[in-house]
């Protein structure tokens, strides 16, 4: 799969790096039904324009390869500029997941720009608590990540959105099972055997039908409204810089892996 996405690329090392994600996930389609992410560049989080090209030409790229838009999620980081891009791409038919959602203003401007799938990560939620609680845990119903997905799967429900709340980064099984009713759920190897090999009841917590007759305010999130929301949640705003931070560390990590097996860059 490297080989041929450095001969694909031929020196250019960001169409390397495109087409090696492509790769993988074409590899992927062959195991799994439904959905696969391959993710923008996260350096090009806060660039709406570029996020869309890069959008544009992952899903090409799959194209060429005889993969259908329709098995593929543009993965971006939920900025502002993220989102907005999202929205493009929501109208031409390119299907996106919207990650690192730590707050409801992420989530609910995700859904008014259309997107499909939104990723809250439930554990991570929960570190930053722990460490600002000075606590050791929380009980399950209790979690901060777990209230946070709760309360934005019952906002999407009781005004209608259909872009699909999907947890992830769990921490532990508890709040796997205090979101039992999500629209999906995403988690390690390890949480899925735990949860397979348990003999325990499964009690539905999330249900589309009890968020109707809740007291929920709808909120219109317009750019100015989303900033301030994310100034009052440190929490949010410190996750998402640091998420977004991570994941281009990685990315960089792959390029230096890559760069010495490029042949003289491609000249333009």
């Amino acid at each position: 799969l490297v080989e041929d996405a450095i001969a694909f690329g031929r020196g250019d090392l960001a169409l390397v790096m495109d087409k090696l994600a492509v790769n993988f996930g074409i590899e992927i389609t062959k195991i799994v039904p439904g959905y696969v992410s391959t993710e923008v560049d996260a350096r090009l989080s806060y660039e709406k324009e570029k996020t869309i090209e890069k959008g544009r030409s992952i899903i090409a790229l799959y194209k060429e390869a005889g993969v259908d838009k329709s098995r593929i999620l543009i993965k971006i980081a939920a900025t502002w500029e993220g989102i907005q891009a999202a929205e493009v791409l929501e109208k031409e038919g390119i299907t996106c997941n919207l990650t690192l959602i730590f707050s409801k203003a992420q989530a609910i401007a995700c859904a008014d720009a259309g997107c499909t799938l939104i990723s809250p990560f439930v554990g991570r939620i929960m570190d930053w608590h722990k460490k600002a609680d000075g606590v050791a845990g929380y009980l399950p119903h209790e979690d901060p990540g777990v209230i946070s997905v709760t309360e934005i799967y019952n906002y999407y429900k009781k005004f209608g959105h259909n872009t699909i709340v999907m947890g992830a980064s769990f921490r532990n099984k508890d709040e796997i099972l205090e979101l039992a009713g999500c629209d999906r759920l995403t988690m390690a190897p390890g949480l899925l055997a735990e949860l397979s090999s348990s003999h325990a009841t499964v009690t539905r917590k999330l249900k589309a039908s009890n968020a109707s007759n809740m007291n929920i305010d709808e909120i219109d999130v317009k750019h100015g409204t989303f900033l301030w929301m994310m100034s009052q949640d440190p929490m949010a705003t410190d996750k998402l810089a640091e998420g977004i931070r991570n994941f281009a560390a990685d990315i960089v990590k792959l390029e230096n892996i890559v760069k010495p097996q490029l042949g003289k860059p491609k000249v333009r």
